[in-house]
């Protein structure tokens, strides 16, 4: 396992906690695709702590009813070249 995950690994499970075993609970205001947990979870995995924590906190900030809605996918990584 790499340290990246090592550091992620508890944030996921948290969002995942919350999917199972409180958002079922809740009503389904969600505005987005994928839903704002799930992107979170992908933001996560695809960029680390702290540029798909920022992405996700931007992103469930905006979740309102003057915010945005519809597809928003997490953006891709771009690559890094070392010349």
């Amino acid at each position: 396992m790499t340290l990246r995950k090592i550091i992620i690994t508890p944030f996921v499970l948290l969002v995942r906690f919350y999917q199972g075993a409180i958002s079922p609970f809740l009503p389904s205001a969600c505005r987005y695709t994928p839903t704002c947990s799930q992107y979170t979870i992908e933001a996560l995995q695809t960029h680390g702590l702290f540029k798909g924590g920022w992405l996700s906190i931007k992103r469930i900030a905006s979740c309102n009813p003057w915010g945005g809605r519809g597809y928003d996918p997490v953006p891709e990584r771009k690559c890094r070249h070392n010349h």
